[in-house]
């Protein structure tokens, strides 16, 4: 089976259960709220098996992926406890600090020493911090509603990039290095039917969508740049490891955080957007 077969299967049978669990209703969306755990937890695993392969002796793996897996574990419990997400930076905090600390205490050799302390850091708040704008989406009002908008725009993205990128994007590939088979008509297609999108759910829902057309297909615009350098992101420490895929977990994808590499990114670009432009946080 051809990974082009692989990658459709995934999108119409993985995206349709996603948003089942995801817009389940009860206990302001548990289901959503486990699903972040689960696949930050495996992407976790993944950066550190990637960093290892590049850095020898990096924290140990159940040391650095507990403290990694806290930020979406904290960020669901504020939620029911309507405690304010921003206490988050506070742990990340000390997350970075505990890192610090652990390398200047047990370390024989510093050689690598300032790396690992980067790279750890860098992992925690890429993957764990960055994800835990998504379990924050609740807290607005039309909670359903918000989670919709952000995971249309992700996913429509994800697959128009995909989609003009295979139609249009033979001639113009190699511009972005760290990934050489994505394409301008693949990264304009993505932005443009983002935008597209937004205004046409915009029209089609007015009395639910209630604020000026513009503002969505501002928050559209951004969110699907923010997708796009998120994967690019991912592209460039895969290749920094010598890796092809972050893991093997997803057919057609690669690794879990090959999956979710433009949702970790484009979570916060959304939540802040959507703070400033439409809607406060309840």
């Amino acid at each position: 089976m051809s990974n082009t077969v692989k990658r459709l299967l995934t999108f119409f049978i993985g995206f349709p259960l996603v948003a089942v669990i995801s817009l389940a209703k009860p206990f302001n969306h548990i289901g959503l709220q486990i699903l972040i755990f689960a696949v930050s937890t495996i992407s976790i695993f993944e950066y550190h098996n990637l960093i290892s392969s590049k850095i020898e002796n990096f924290y140990p793996k159940w040391l650095f992926c507990s403290l990694g897996m806290l930020e979406p574990v904290l960020a669901s419990l504020f939620l029911y406890l309507g405690l304010s997400h921003e206490i988050l930076l506070w742990f990340y905090t000390f997350t970075v600090i505990i890192l610090m600390a652990i390398e200047c205490l047990s370390a024989q050799d510093f050689t690598k020493s300032a790396e690992k302390i980067a790279l750890g850091a860098f992992g925690i708040f890429y993957i764990d911090f960055l994800i835990s704008f998504v379990n924050r989406l609740p807290v607005f009002g039309n909670q359903t509603h918000v989670i919709v908008l952000f995971m249309t725009y992700v996913f429509m993205c994800d697959s128009s990039a995909w989609f003009f990128g295979i139609l249009f994007g033979k001639n113009n590939r190699g511009i972005f290095k760290a990934s050489p088979n994505k394409s301008i008509a693949g990264f304009i297609g993505g932005i443009f039917s983002d935008v597209a999108i937004a205004a046409i759910v915009k029209l089609i829902f007015p009395n639910i969508l209630t604020a000026d057309i513009w503002r969505y297909m501002v928050i559209a615009f951004f969110t699907a740049l923010a997708a796009i350098i998120g994967d690019l992101i991912e592209s460039v420490i895969k290749r920094s490891c010598g890796a092809k895929d972050s893991g093997k977990v997803i057919p057609g994808r690669g690794g879990m955080l090959d999956c979710i590499d433009s949702i970790v990114v484009a979570a916060p670009v959304f939540y802040i957007l959507y703070s400033y432009l439409i809607a406060i946080p309840a």
